[in-house]
C-alpha cells in the first residue's frame, strides 16, 4: 500500500514538514534541485533495511507522487551487510565501524596515545555515565552547543538554540536510544547519543566541549560507548563514514582511526528514473562535489576556509578586547 504523507526533518539545524511517500513500513523524502533524489527516511537510524526496493521503485515512478517526483532513487544495505542482495547499479559506501563483541579486544588494539588519553580523563575527575533526558541534561546540552560557534572548522548549526529545540532535536528515536555525558564535577563536558539497531548500535550525536579539550572527554565517550554495545551482545558500532570521498585525510578520520575505527564498505544503491536521473548517473554528480572534485582542489578550498575562520576568530577576538577596554 503506497500512502501520500508529510514528514518532518531536520535540514541544516531546523525543522521542516516535507511531503512524502509511505510504501508499506517505508517513508521516502525527496531532496535536491539540480539532480532530485529520493531517499529513505531516517535510513541511517533505522533497525531495518528498506522493505522492498522494487515496490519503491514503482511507487516513485507513478505519475500521481508528483509531490515527490525524483530523477534518482538511493537505498543502503545495512551494516554488516557487505555483499549486494541487488542487481541495480552501486557504489561502495565507505562506513566507518568499532567491532564490540570484546571492550578488552578493541582496547588492545588502540594506540598507545589514546589508551593515554582515556586513562587521563579518569584522573582529571571525568565521570561518564548513562544519561536521562531530562531537565538537566538539557541545559547541559544547551552550554555544549554554545560553548563555540564553529565545530570541526566549520559553523555550528546548533550555537545558539533554545531550550525548547535543543529539546526536539534530541527527541528521535528515543524508545531505542541512549545519551551518554562526560561530566566534569557538576558540568556536562561532552555527550553522545547512541539509536540502537538491531545487531549494530550507531552514534546519532558526539560532542565533546571543546573548551575542555585537555581532560579528553571525547576519548572516554568512546570507550563507554564501546563498552555498553559488548554489555548489550552487540557486535557492531558505527559513527558515520570513514572515508569522505576524494576528501583525504581530515581531523574527523583521524580521530575515528586513533579510537579504532575501521572501514567497512556496504553497497548504496543508485536507481535512475528519469532520463535526468540517468544521464547525472553516469557523470558521477549523484556523487556530489566531495565526490568528484581532486582531492588537491578539495584541499585547496578547506585550506581558503581555515584562513578565513582564522581571520573571522582573531577579528572577533580583538573586538571583544576593545568593548571590555571601552566598558
Amino acid at each position: 500500500m503506497v500512502d501520500r504523507i508529510t514528514v518532518e526533518i531536520n535540514e541544516r539545524g531546523k525543522w521542516l514538514r516535507v511531503p512524502a511517500l509511505q510504501v508499506g513500513c517505508t517513508k521516502l523524502i525527496v531532496r535536491g534541485r539540480l539532480l532530485r533524489t529520493a531517499f529513505v527516511l531516517d535510513e541511517d537510524w533505522l533497525d531495518r533495511e528498506t522493505d522492498n526496493p522494487d515496490l519503491c521503485l514503482r511507487a516513485l515512478k507513478e505519475e500521481d507522487s508528483s509531490g515527490v517526483r525524483a530523477d534518482l532513487f538511493t537505498f543502503a544495505q545495512k551494516p554488516p551487510a557487505t555483499t549486494p542482495r541487488y542487481q541495480y547499479p552501486l557504489e561502495w559506501q565507505s562506513t566507518a565501524v568499532v567491532r564490540t563483541s570484546s571492550f578488552k579486544g578493541w582496547w588492545e588494539k588502540l594506540p598507545q596515545a589514546t589508551r593515554k588519553n582515556v586513562r587521563r580523563a579518569q584522573k582529571h575527575g571525568v565521570v561518564v555515565r548513562v544519561c536521562q533526558l531530562d531537565e538537566n541534561f538539557i541545559k547541559g546540552l544547551v552550554e555544549l552547543n554554545n560553548d563555540s560557534p564553529f565545530r570541526q572548522r566549520k559553523a555550528y548549526l546548533n550555537y545558539g538554540k533554545t531550550f525548547e529545540q535543543v529539546q526536539k532535536d534530541q527527541s528521535t528515536f528515543l524508545d531505542r536510544s541512549e545519551f551518554v555525558g562526560a561530566y566534569f564535577k557538576d558540568e556536562l563536558i561532552g555527550y553522545l547519543k547512541i539509536v540502537y539497531r538491531g545487531e549494530i548500535a550507531s552514534i546519532l550525536q558526539f560532542l565533546p566541549k571543546a573548551s575542555h579539550r585537555d581532560k579528553r572527554p571525547a576519548n572516554a565517550l568512546i570507550a563507554k560507548a564501546v563498552e555498553l554495545c559488548e554489555s548489550k551482545g552487540i557486535p557492531f558500532l558505527t559513527y558515520g563514514l570513514f572515508n569522505y570521498g576524494n576528501k583525504g585525510d581530515c581531523p574527523l578520520r583521524e580521530f575515528k582511526i586513533r579510537n579504532g575505527f575501521e572501514e567497512m564498505l556496504v553497497p548504496r544503491f543508485y536507481v535512475p528514473l528519469s532520463l535526468r536521473g540517468s544521464v547525472c548517473l553516469k557523470m558521477k554528480l549523484h556523487l556530489g562535489l566531495i565526490g568528484i572534485l581532486p582531492s588537491r582542489l578539495i584541499a585547496l578550498s578547506l585550506g581558503a576556509r581555515d584562513s578565513w575562520l582564522s581571520f573571522w576568530r582573531l577579528t572577533s577576538r580583538r573586538g571583544r578586547i576593545a568593548e571590555r577596554k571601552g566598558a
